[in-house]
């Protein structure tokens, strides 16, 4: 196998599709290094697992030598991407998309190397554009392609209302690939109409029109929706280490090949090795060890994956308690309920999912299953609270 066979084996794994598929082979072989845009809009804090799925690819591209832009989307998110949505997405402040810009690129640079990654902002070349600037380029797109998007023609159909300006969107995220003279663009299949915009956009200003690569949508934890932090589905990378190997623990021994091939950097070989080990009778939660293992040293420095599969281990296959557990106070201003406190203590994401989960049997006190969801706790008591697997505490009532 040559070198562009491998190259090509390499960044191909996992992917949707590429469009055109010829022409990335063709570009990998013109001797220089590619300039490969992956675009993000900083409309919330934390990445997830399924954000990643871009990134590694991102990563593989870096690793063979090509030069990386990681592109932080500050001025379209402004805007709001429609894709897939049924109404108008209200835009974020400008204090809103710095604040969550922020934190990109420390998570980013968890996976990719700093020293060979541009990271960019696409407000650097938009805020400079004049209004006769955006209506040229507007000019050079129709209603009736914007139409053609799914979401837009199902909404017209509909007669549900469509902003002019998220006919923006697409045709902004397309110029990026223009100013930054991109050669690859990475999304996600559900942003096929806008990367191809880019390619049309590319050649209407002259350029060579990028390739673009399409990754799969990651399921989150349930293995059915897309990793979502509003589903609660999802593994956050800031996620302390267990908490991001209980998670991984919980998904199905299906799910798990899904999860080596859109997140592992292990050779497929070797993942179709451990399937191979699976089939013929070895127990899957060791292999599943592996990957868990792999992730929260990715994310957490080398031996965090090895000390969470030992806490896991003690917690839930001896019965212990984990060592690091947190201790938390909580101001009763007298009485405290078990719904209020599990919410403060930061076990629940809210009152209703407290209750919620104490219904479902999935909270214990000291040990204990709480059953009684109007118990109430008194200032000066400490008990050990714990909801589902994975998060305990050790919560003073003050």
């Amino acid at each position: 196998m040559s070198n562009l066979d491998e190259a090509l084996a390499q960044l191909k794994r996992g992917v949707h599709e590429i469009l055109p598929e010829h022409e990335l082979a063709a570009k990998l072989q013109q001797g220089r290094p590619l300039r490969i845009k992956a675009g993000f809009d900083p409309t919330a804090p934390d990445l997830h697992l399924g954000h990643t799925v871009l990134v590694n690819k991102l990563r593989q591209f870096q690793d063979l030598g090509h030069e990386v832009m990681f592109l932080i989307g500050d001025f379209t998110a402004m805007i709001g991407d429609p894709t897939g949505k049924s109404a108008t997405r209200p835009p974020l402040s400008r204090d809103q998309v710095i604040e969550n810009a922020q934190t990109y690129e420390h998570q980013i640079f968890k996976i990719l190397d700093p020293d060979k990654t541009l990271v960019m902002f696409n407000s650097s070349w938009m805020q400079g554009m004049s209004a006769v600037d955006l209506i040229q380029l507007a000019a050079r797109h129709t209603v009736a392609r914007m139409l053609e998007r799914d979401d837009f023609n199902k909404r017209y159909g509909a007669g549900q209302p469509i902003a002019v300006h998220e006919f923006l969107y697409p045709l902004i995220q397309g110029y990026d690939s223009v100013a930054m003279k991109a050669d690859v663009e990475l999304g996600g299949t559900d942003q096929k109409f806008n990367l191809l915009v880019g390619r049309q956009l590319q050649e209407s200003f002259g350029q060579k029109p990028q390739v673009v690569m399409m990754m799969p949508i990651l399921e989150g934890l349930d293995g059915v929706q897309k990793m979502s932090k509003s589903l609660g589905n999802y593994i956050g990378i800031n996620e302390p280490p267990d908490e991001q190997f209980g998670k991984l623990m919980s998904i199905s021994d299906d799910l798990m090949w899904r999860y080596f091939e859109l997140l592992s950097f292990r050779p497929m070989d070797e993942v179709e090795s451990f399937r191979r080990q699976v089939a013929e009778g070895a127990n899957p939660r060791d292999i599943k060890f592996m990957l868990g293992e792999e992730l929260v040293d990715r994310f957490h420095g080398r031996g965090a994956g090895a000390r969470a599969r030992d806490n896991f281990i003690a917690r839930f296959q001896k019965g212990t308690l984990p060592d690091d557990m947190p201790e938390i106070s909580v101001n009763a201003q007298g009485e405290i309920t078990l719904p209020t406190l599990l919410k403060q203590a930061g076990l629940t994401a809210s009152t209703s999912d407290a209750l919620r989960m104490i219904q479902q049997g999935a909270v214990r006190i000291d040990g204990e299953r709480a059953e009684d969801r109007n118990a109430v706790f008194g200032a000066g008591v400490t008990h050990i609270f714990q909801v589902g697997k994975r998060r305990f505490a050790r919560v003073t009532v003050t």
